[in-house]
């Protein structure tokens, strides 16, 4: 049963990459490693139940199908032709044809010793490819993909040692290395279609989602053939196996869904959504109606702000002195602080479609540090970046952009009343698809509670005194608009970390 689970877990996550809108040539061979692992697990599930020499073929043929699929698969994780050539993926090939080329003629089957030798190559080509990610590890500075690299190899560390006891099988006590291999699949899967990688925590806590779905599914089960069905029930272990095999295939039988409807029902693309998507349309109503009702508040609020403003300054130059006059100034500045606050309510209400065309992100970047430097921040405030030359162009509007950076980099500064660092750093997210760029912001202010942390994107939301709590609800705003992410990461006394992703041009 377990085998027959891996085999179906393997051809739902090599059919969810293929429907993907955007794949790229690591996502296409991991596919092929996870369809090649079908091929080798129906042929070993069907020759227990129909002997003969076809089923044994399909066994074989996916199993050295499975080597150059994982070199192929490794060159592309790695982007590294340099530590996987072509030649290692063609000689591999060649190894894999010549092996199963004497099965296929009988040869291997005159030799008992020539049984083990599929699996022993397929060993050797795993511990191959493991070689070459530690190595790629030690060598890459790229944090991003050095973590990615390294998840990765804890996670085949963990499917090794779990391997180490299948031969306990032989004493009468159940293996689960198949379903070991499947979740290592399904993390491996998690971690390639997610250029903003997450934390391992993070990870940990998908899977522990996973694994509680799962239970879950097999309790209502048990607890419904209870009910209604006399006499025993089926096994625990199959019930669990049909519950992993339901959860995984829920997000691309969706996905599939989806396609279907939206070509049948153009006009209706949510058809395929859950009742909880109607959801979108009621934000989408209530923003609607939240820019209607700026637009009329600004402007009932700034006609008679600007009449209090205009007979302030006409007092002021009246000649009106001493306390009159101090007191003139507050009236004039707080109508200008009350003018601020409207302008940024009708940024955040009012919805903007962003002008996006491929820019240099590195040449916005040093337009915004310029503003920056122009405001002349404190003596004591060091603005450092790291700009690498040759980063693919991002689709940005570079208006809204220079908007985003600004107001996280002003934040950063009233962050360190009394000095510090503000670091802007532009980098490459997967290298195996290049498909985003990281802009980094970084200072070495108070930082926030987490407390704080969870509700800094919320509008209105501030710990400054005078703030409006606006400008990071914009910031977030802009962002999503460009299809992009923004998250924060904040230690009280150490500072905080601002990371954005954006898509790049094709």
């Amino acid at each position: 049963m377990e085998t027959f689970a891996l085999a179906a877990i393997s051809l739902i996550i090599a059919v969810s990459i293929w429907i993907r809108k955007k794949k790229g040539p690591v996502h296409v061979a991991f596919s092929i490693v996870c369809f090649s692992l079908f091929v080798q697990k129906s042929g070993a599930f069907f020759s227990g139940y129909f002997p003969g020499g076809i089923w044994k073929a399909v066994h074989y043929t996916g199993m050295l199908s499975i080597a150059p699929g994982l070199v192929f698969f490794s060159r592309h994780l790695t982007g590294s032709a340099e530590l996987i050539p072509r030649r290692a993926f063609l000689l591999v090939s060649i190894g894999s044809i010549l092996v199963m080329a004497s099965f296929l003629s009988g040869f291997a089957a005159d030799f008992i010793l020539l049984e083990r030798v599929p699996e022993i190559w397929t060993g050797l080509v795993v511990l191959y490819c493991g070689a070459m990610l530690l190595l790629y590890v030690k060598r890459e500075s790229n944090e991003t993909d050095r973590k990615r690299m390294v998840y990765i190899l804890i996670a085949c560390g963990v499917t090794a040692v779990v391997g180490t006891t299948e031969f306990l099988g032989r004493f009468g006590i159940p293996s689960f290395y198949d379903m070991v291999i499947a979740g290592l699949l399904y993390f491996i899967l998690i971690v390639i279609t997610h250029t903003e990688l997450p934390e391992l925590y993070e990870l940990m806590a998908r899977g522990l989602l996973e694994l509680i779905l799962i239970l879950f599914t097999t309790l209502v089960f048990l607890i419904t053939v209870g009910i209604f069905r006399k006499g025993m029930l089926p096994p625990v272990n199959t019930i669990l196996v049909a519950a992993l095999i339901i959860v995984v295939s829920l997000e691309p039988i969706k996905m599939i869904l989806k396609k279907i409807f939206d070509h049948f029902f153009p006009e209706s693309p949510e058809l395929s959504a859950s009742i909880y998507g109607f959801d979108k349309e009621l934000e989408k109503e209530k923003s609607a109606l939240l820019d209607e009702m700026a637009t009329g508040l600004a402007h009932e609020i700034r006609n008679p702000l600007g009449a209090i403003k205009g007979a302030a300054q006409y007092l002021r130059e009246d000649g009106i002195a001493g306390d009159g006059a101090r007191f003139l100034n507050v009236i004039i500045e707080e109508v200008d602080r009350l003018n601020a606050v409207v302008s940024q309510f009708l940024n955040y209400a009012k919805p903007y479609t962003p002008n996006v065309r491929p820019h240099d992100i590195n040449q916005i970047i040093q337009k915004a540090v310029a503003i920056i430097r122009a405001s002349r921040p404190s003596d004591r405030i060091m603005i450092e970046t790291d700009l690498p030359p040759g980063l693919p162009q991002a689709n940005v509007d570079p208006e809204q952009m220079i908007q985003v950076i600004l107001n996280i980099a002003f934040n950063a500064i009233d962050a360190m009343p009394e000095g510090g660092v503000l670091s802007l750093r532009t980098f490459r997210i997967g290298s195996d698809t290049g498909d985003a760029i990281g802009l980094m912001i970084r200072d070495t202010g108070k930082g926030m509670r987490n407390e704080d942390l969870k509700n800094i994107f919320k509008p209105f939301f501030t710990t400054k005194e005078r703030g409006v709590g606006l400008g990071l609800s914009i910031c977030q705003r802009i962002v999503r608009q460009h299809g992009g992410v923004i998250r924060v990461k904040s230690i009280p006394d150490q500072g905080t970390i601002f990371f954005i992703r954006l898509g790049i041009s094709p």
